[in-house]
């Protein structure tokens, strides 16, 4: 037979054919399995290089939010910005995937995450060091003693470790903090939308047209459980940077007058940004040696014919490779499709309760470690160690045994829908728990207690200075916050009345503090730095332990879950399923979830910074108590609305699959199992549901 005329799928391995067998003999074709490997360990790393990016980012918003002196809803518009990228292309991909060369197409993807992680790095690089007032600084050159209440004239705070005045520091306002070199991140991020929009449907679909039935949920489960090590190491790195200072390399860390603890500290953001994006461009790279199609799982091929399929009965019968359709051809059928898939009942319930479960984990995730920050006293950089040691790899294993347990137990999807809802029902009530978590509102003058240490509604902020501090002539905005031996934190040390320091740097002590004697202490002193509330951080072991039980359920569902777009949908939709999920979960998940977020925690702040520019800046301090209420209440909220739709969800699937049987399937065999037996690629369409009898769908 001429080479030439050989289908593409036999030309691709002929190479590899036994050359001495005879003109009739058949060979299996091990290069074809490895091939499907080759691509599952591509997808797996491309997975891994999505998932180190993305979380990396995620544990990044605390310190970008900081650095750009920017709302935390504004950082939620940076993290939707990547969502917005999903939505350029991501329906367009996943329609036209099938029909294009789809290794490819992931190829370019991931090369564009890498360009959109270096795009976001820029701004470190052409702006000016990043700059905080503290009046330790000023004298840190210096052991005399220094009165931070002066009643001649305000003090110049310091506002970088060479002493420069906050005066000589406005000349900055371009190139500091007043400034939109945030857009670059937020390109960069719509870039990474971009990027990572063809990975996963076109990567699912692909495994599932070419693996059989009984691997296919094993090696989608397995790919996206390898593909949770990268939000492990994504957050690991982020806690690691986050402990560095930003400026690392042209700021000697010992003249820092702060700690990773205070609300000021701005960590090396941009380095894993850096890593993120090698790791994209390396993932790019085996997808563009991979071909347009493969034989499925148990099919061969004869020496001098095409390729063939193994029948029950052992015989082989000859499979078609799949054509390559024109983009004008395909995208004639895009609508009509579109209503095929809409009108199947239970994908719209999937779709509703998809896009509810990603409101509450994009929430979730972005606002995680700053959550844990505020409700139990530690460094946001000790947050993200947490959750990258504990939280993913729950996660990573909770997902990993879902997809085992379809395969073992061979669920059909009926079995499926009931195993996720259970699993669901289960992690709502434990997420319940969560709100038996509390901490108290640090104690700071002027916002919640008053100078004489009794406490008062966080909205009754004091507007004039009280006498002890009258004659200071302080700035009520600046925040360099000291405790007083009282316990009571104070915004400065001129708002606590200090008139006399010893010490430089972190080591200042400040003496004769008149406020703090307000509260009827004797011994008058302050040192640098918020007041610890220690009581909180008791609370932090049982809260891990609640949230990895919580998320090890919540994660034994997933796969199921995700399981029944492929049990549900006819085969040649499979792709578009995919890709329509995830976009409606982008649009009114994905993007909008971090904005309202955000905006809401926003609103139990009771101190925002000042922009050397002039203007609010990031928040200084929260009403620990009012965003627990928020944050945790939203999540309970949305996922109250999902356990309904969970519910809605098996019933559809009971009704469906018990008029399935109705209308023939007398077997007694699983509706999804019998599937096995089937010896041709027929298509059954049910045109009252829009979708394919299962039990008659080859492909799944």
């Amino acid at each position: 037979m001429d080479r030439n005329t050989v289908p593409q799928q036999a030309k691709d391995n002929l190479s590899f054919m036994d050359k001495s067998l005879g003109p009739h003999s058949v060979k299996k074709i091990p290069l074809c399995i490895s091939k499907l490997k080759i691509f599952l360990v591509s997808l797996a790393f491309s997975y891994f290089a999505k998932g180190f990016s993305g979380s990396y980012m995620k544990s990044m918003m605390t310190q970008i939010e900081r650095r750009f002196e920017i709302s935390s809803s504004v950082t939620g518009l940076i993290d939707g910005s990547f969502e917005i990228g999903n939505l350029f292309v991501l329906v367009l991909v996943s329609y036209l995937g099938p029909k294009v060369h789809r290794p490819k197409v992931i190829a370019v993807g991931c090369f564009i995450m890498s360009i959109g992680a270096f795009l976001s790095v820029i701004p470190h690089f052409i702006m000016g060091r990043y700059n905080y007032k503290s009046i330790a600084i000023s004298t840190a050159n210096s052991s005399a003693s220094v009165s931070a209440c002066s009643p001649a004239s305000p003090l110049h705070y310091a506002t970088d470790d060479k002493g420069k005045s906050g005066n000589s520091a406005a000349l900055e306002c371009e190139k500091g903090e007043g400034s939109h070199f945030w857009v670059f991140v937020l390109a960069g991020n719509l870039l990474r939308g971009i990027g990572e929009a063809p990975i996963m449907p076109l990567g699912m679909s692909y495994i599932d047209d070419f693996a059989t039935e009984e691997n296919s949920a094993f090696y989608i489960g397995t790919v996206r459980s390898c593909g949770l090590f990268g939000p492990t190491f994504g957050f690991l790195l982020g806690s690691f940077c986050a402990n560095m200072w930003v400026d690392i390399g042209m700021v000697n860390p010992e003249t820092l007058t702060i700690n990773s603890k205070d609300m000021r500290w701005v960590g090396a953001w941009w380095i894993g940004l850096l890593i993120g994006g090698g790791v994209s461009f390396v993932a790019s790279l085996p997808f563009w040696f991979l071909p347009y199609s493969l034989p499925k799982e148990g099919q061969i091929i004869k020496k001098s014919s095409d390729v063939f399929t193994i029948t029950k009965d052992g015989k082989t019968e000859p499979t078609k490779p799949r054509p390559q359709v024109k983009i004008s051809e395909a995208a004639k059928e895009f609508f009509p499709a579109l209503k095929k898939l809409l009108g199947n009942s239970i994908f719209l319930v999937f779709l509703l309760l998809n896009i509810l479960q990603f409101n509450s984990l994009i929430g979730m995730i972005t606002y995680e470690p700053k959550f844990m920050e505020q409700q139990f006293n530690i460094s946001i950089s000790r947050a993200i160690f947490l959750i990258g040691v504990i939280l993913v790899p729950v996660t990573t294993v909770g997902m990993f045994l879902g997809g085992f347990l379809i395969k073992k137990l061979k669920l059909h999807a009926t079995a499926m829908a009931k195993f996720a809802c259970i699993t669901f029902l289960a992690s709502y009530l434990l997420n319940l728990f969560y709100f038996a978590s509390n901490c108290q509102v640090l104690q700071v003058a002027g916002l919640t207690v008053n100078y004489s240490g009794v406490e008062e509604p966080s909205f009754a902020q004091v507007k004039s200075l009280p006498v002890c501090n009258a004659d200071c002539s302080c700035e009520d905005n600046h925040w360099d916050p000291v405790c007083g031996s009282n316990g009571i934190t104070y915004m400065s040390a001129c708002l606590a009345g200090c008139r006399a320091s010893e010490g430089r740097g972190k080591d200042m002590v400040f003496h004769n503090c008149s406020c703090v004697g307000e509260s009827g202490f004797s011994n008058l002193s302050a040192v640098l730095g918020q007041c610890s509330r220690d009581s909180c951080t008791k609370n932090l072991p049982y809260f891990l332990l609640l949230l990895s039980v919580l998320s090890f359920v919540l994660a034994l569902g997933g796969t199921p879950l995700y399981m029944l777009i492929f049990r549900t949908v006819s085969p040649e939709l499979k792709s578009f399923a995919v890709g329509i999920e995830t976009l409606c979960g982008r649009i009114f998940g994905g993007l909008p979830a971090p904005i309202y977020y955000g905006a809401l925690i926003d609103l139990t702040c009771l101190k925002w910074s000042v922009k050397t520019c002039g203007g609010p800046g990031s928040c200084r301090l929260y009403d620990t108590q009012a965003f627990r209420n928020v944050y945790l209440g939203l999540n309970a909220a949305l996922r109250l609305g999902c356990c309904i739709l969970y519910i809605t969800l098996y019933i559809l699937m009971m009704k469906r699959f018990r008029h399935d049987k109705k209308e023939g399937n007398t077997s007694g065999m699983p509706e999804v199992l019998s599937v096995n037996l089937s010896t041709n690629g027929s298509k059954k369409e049910d045109n009252s549901s829009g979708m394919i009898s299962v039990h008659e769908d080859t492909h799944l």
